[in-house]
């Protein structure tokens, strides 16, 4: 095929058509009316020899080709953009841009007032609005429209870019009062009451069905491969509220370790590992392609894992340091 004969404005139009999977909401995005929008597909039909959008119950459903030519068509795109964008170089004490971050509560306890800090010092101008997965769909991601998402993913789009920020455990907070202080194994474990704190999916969240535990999470899929269900009396997406409930007597909070050993700051919270076998999860960085090669966002991504790093190395320092103490007595 003659590159020279093809109007690579097709691919932008390849791109919305694949995202909507609609021609009329494709004509609505590129602002083309709906029969110039299904005269660009029938172009698009004969360039790549396939149907691309077929009809479904479903309504129009990619091909299997189209499929394959989504994310390597955002990439394409990302690159011609980076290309045709001026050549500024980007100054971080200066800037007054806006970065706009999806966290998990998780990540906003455990790695936010760290990078918060660092950001004072680095770029005191820079505005950022954290927004919540609730706030977010992978559509605002992939448009550009959120920076970057900062969470525990299931699954994410083939064509985002992600990096591992850190990897964590599980660790148990209850009362110093708890008759299972002194005699904490899976028998009492699954006798008490408990606390399920989550909220990690992307999009508006709904109420969980406590009879369907294997859905609830890693904690509950653990016990489900043990044969065991735990009794839970409050279910919270919000990782700041556990140890206050902890406090009560017959209550346990299972929650990942850096935010448990925050919260375990007082004498009358305890801080225990499960008595059986949670498989540790990572937390993950996650961007569109559109934004790998911008300056400004490149920057950000890397002083992200700067932090991240230093906060992986201090806990390290301080557990070394505990561990010498201990051998002193």
């Amino acid at each position: 095929m003659n590159l020279q004969r093809v109007d690579l404005n097709l691919l932008v139009n390849l791109d919305v058509l694949l995202r909507e999977k609609n021609v009329t909401r494709a004509a609505e995005q590129l602002g083309i009316t709906q029969p110039a929008m299904s005269n660009i597909l029938r172009r698009l039909r004969k360039l790549f020899n396939d149907p691309l959008l077929v009809r479904s119950s479903e309504g129009m459903t990619p091909t299997e080709r189209a499929l394959e030519l989504q994310p390597r068509v955002r990439e394409i795109l990302a690159e011609l953009s980076q290309l045709l964008e001026p050549r500024t170089e980007f100054r971080p004490y200066t800037t007054s841009r806006v970065f706009r971050i999806m966290t998990s509560d998780y990540a906003e306890a455990t790695l936010v007032p760290r990078l918060v800090k660092a950001l004072r010092s680095e770029a005191p101008n820079v505005i950022l609005d954290f927004l919540t997965p609730s706030d977010v769909s992978y559509r605002d991601m992939e448009q550009g429209r959120v920076d970057l998402a900062i969470n525990r993913f299931n699954e994410i789009p083939q064509s985002f870019h992600q990096v591992l920020v850190w990897r964590d455990t599980f660790s148990c907070l209850l009362s110093a009062e708890s008759p299972y202080a002194n005699r904490f194994n899976l028998k009492n474990y699954l006798k008490a009451q408990h606390v399920w704190v989550s909220k990690t999916g992307m999009g508006v969240g709904f109420g969980v069905n406590p009879d369907k535990s294997g859905g609830l999470g890693s904690i509950d899929q653990a016990l489900q491969r043990l044969g065991q269900k735990r009794q839970i009396s409050v279910f919270t997406r919000h990782y700041q509220m556990p140890a206050m409930l902890a406090a009560n007597k017959d209550l346990i909070a299972t929650l990942p370790t850096r935010v448990a050993r925050m919260q375990a700051n007082n004498d009358k919270i305890l801080l225990k590992e499960p008595p059986f076998f949670i498989p540790e999860f990572e937390l993950t960085m996650a961007w569109s392609p559109l934004l790998q090669h911008h300056p400004a966002h490149r920057w950000l991504r890397q002083l992200i894992m700067h932090v991240a790093r230093q906060v992986v190395a201090d806990e390290e320092a301080s557990e070394d340091e505990v561990h010498k103490i201990s051998h002193l007595f």
